[in-house]
């Protein structure tokens, strides 16, 4: 049985207010990265990153955190919970300022790896004392649903302090807010949460958390680098090492009398598919945060303010549909619930295939509408499944599935996603015949190194620079689109097929 010490009996009476210390970490993550959205451009004129490392700066926090998360829930389950929480939050408070003044895109990459290292703790501990807090089930799916709603509160809140503190300070001053957040959490996790842990765990297994780590980075690695650059040695190598230690981690877990992670919920169709869509919702949400909030940005000339007002209507939708996705759950079932969601997100992604040259406000609108809209619903419900199949004493092991399906979904939107739009960008550019070579080249790195430099060009060869730059830009958002259509509109077929057969 779940151990839970001193103060049980208080906080199951006081457990929604145990929820909204809960909360604050989730707050704190979704507003970081919605913000590290809005400051690409600000980045790319600051510390002048090229297109790889613009991307490792976004996706690095992604690739460590999953590559951690499954050693960071068992570890949770046998030293406590909470304890893992602020150990986590004070962590991720000193990586934030380390951020905040990084000077070159290596420091900064660095930054971003450690909060990988602190954020891998944060939210497994959340949502596994969230499993054992609330032991009702209905209590426990709309707790789920307040804890997924707090991203997209998160997504409303960031862009907007955000978009102040880009328009009046330096891009570093958006990592500074963690401070605030995480000495919140420090002063108010020991006086209200509970601390919970698994009574009687086996040893911590080394090899496992060991396995669990090159299992997953190398093949992140691998498809990232083969979508950005194409295949290559080092690619495949990457990939035997990531496949290899994932089949040695299967059979150890397995043959294990304690294993991290018990591999035979997989066998469970309803649990699988839990998980295929926990990770397509977020790979869509991923790769629809780093195109549009370039797209409103750069393409429709909007300020970071301006542009994260604007994603608003999103946000408030997303919200709605998250917290009524438990009712419609249990009138209709879990799966409808999610094959509607992934359906509206693949309608979502297809508006913005059809993205005009000039760029269209009310379009882009209604696509980011339909994406967190549709994608919040089927990510809510598809986590509580995935919660729900897990017995309390290893919440830990069952929450870091959950997340690491979710991280593993982030981060595979921004890279592959992100590197299609990357190489159509570089490609279309090449084409530009009046544009000097040398500004080009530079010009063919992101597309916010291209305003730069249309404006230190000026005249109308500066023009002919933004305007060709904003052209293969589209280019490689309609193409990516595409793809996201396609990714959703399979795990859509998918989850039908599994509310048919049941």
């Amino acid at each position: 049985m779940e151990t839970q010490t001193a103060g049980e009996a208080h906080v199951t009476t006081n457990r929604w207010v145990a929820l909204t210390v809960l909360i604050l970490p989730v707050l704190l993550i979704s507003m970081d990265g919605t913000i590290l959205g809005f400051a690409i451009p600000k980045l790319s004129a600051s510390l002048d990153p090229s297109s790889s490392q613009l991307l490792w700066i976004i996706d690095i926090y992604a690739f460590v955190l999953a590559g951690l998360l499954v050693t960071m829930g068992v570890l949770g389950d046998r030293i406590g919970r909470r304890k893992l929480l602020m150990l986590g939050a004070a962590g991720f408070s000193l990586a934030s300022i380390f951020a905040a003044f990084a000077t070159s895109a290596e420091m900064l990459i660095a930054a971003r790896a450690l909060l990988g290292v602190a954020g891998a703790t944060l939210m497994p501990s959340t949502l596994s004392l969230i499993r054992n807090i609330f032991t009702d089930d209905r209590e426990r799916q709309f707790a789920i649903a307040v804890w997924a709603t707090t991203f997209a509160v998160g997504s409303a809140v960031g862009p907007v302090v955000g978009g102040f503190l880009l328009e009046h300070y330096w891009w570093g001053s958006i990592f500074l807010m963690a401070a605030p957040t995480t000495a919140l959490l420090l002063v108010l996790a020991p006086l209200i949460l509970p601390e919970s842990k698994d009574p009687s765990p086996g040893p911590f297994d080394l090899m496992s958390a060991g396995l669990s780590m090159t299992a997953m980075l190398p093949t992140v690695y691998a498809i990232k680098i083969t979508a950005e650059r194409g295949f290559s040695m080092t690619v495949l190598v990457a990939l035997i090492i990531g496949v290899v230690s994932a089949t040695m981690f299967i059979r150890r877990q397995r043959s294990t009398e304690d294993p991290m992670i018990d591999i035979s919920l997989f066998s469970v169709p309803r649990f699988r598919s839990a998980v295929i869509g926990n990770m397509i919702a977020c790979f869509g949400f991923a790769g629809s945060m780093y195109f549009l909030t370039q797209y409103m940005q750069l393409v429709l000339d909007m300020t970071p303010m301006r542009a994260g007002i604007q994603l608003m209507p999103a946000v408030i939708a997303s919200i709605v549909t998250m917290l009524l996705s438990p009712v419609a759950s249990a009138r209709v079932g879990a799966f409808t619930v999610i094959s509607i969601g992934l359906a509206a997100g693949a309608l979502g992604f297809g508006l913005m295939v059809i993205a005009p040259d000039s760029g269209s406000v009310s379009l882009a609108t209604t696509a980011i509408v339909l994406i967190g809209a549709g994608l919040g619903a089927a990510l809510t419900v598809s986590i509580d499944g995935i919660i729900a199949a897990v017995p309390p004493e290893r919440a830990g092991a069952g929450a870091s599935v959950s997340e690491t399906a979710n991280e593993l979904g982030t981060a595979m939107g921004t890279a592959v996603l992100g590197s299609i739009a990357a190489a159509v960008y570089r490609s279309r550019l090449s084409a530009a015949t009046t544009v000097p070579p040398d500004y080009l080249v530079r010009a063919k790195e992101t597309l916010g190194e291209a305003t730069v430099l249309s404006v230190e060009l000026g005249g109308p060869e500066g023009e002919a620079l933004m305007a060709a730059a904003k052209e293969a830009f589209i280019g490689g958002l309609r193409l990516a689109s595409a793809v996201a259509v396609v990714a959703l509109a399979l795990a859509t077929a998918s989850a039908v097929r599994y509310r048919s057969a049941n």
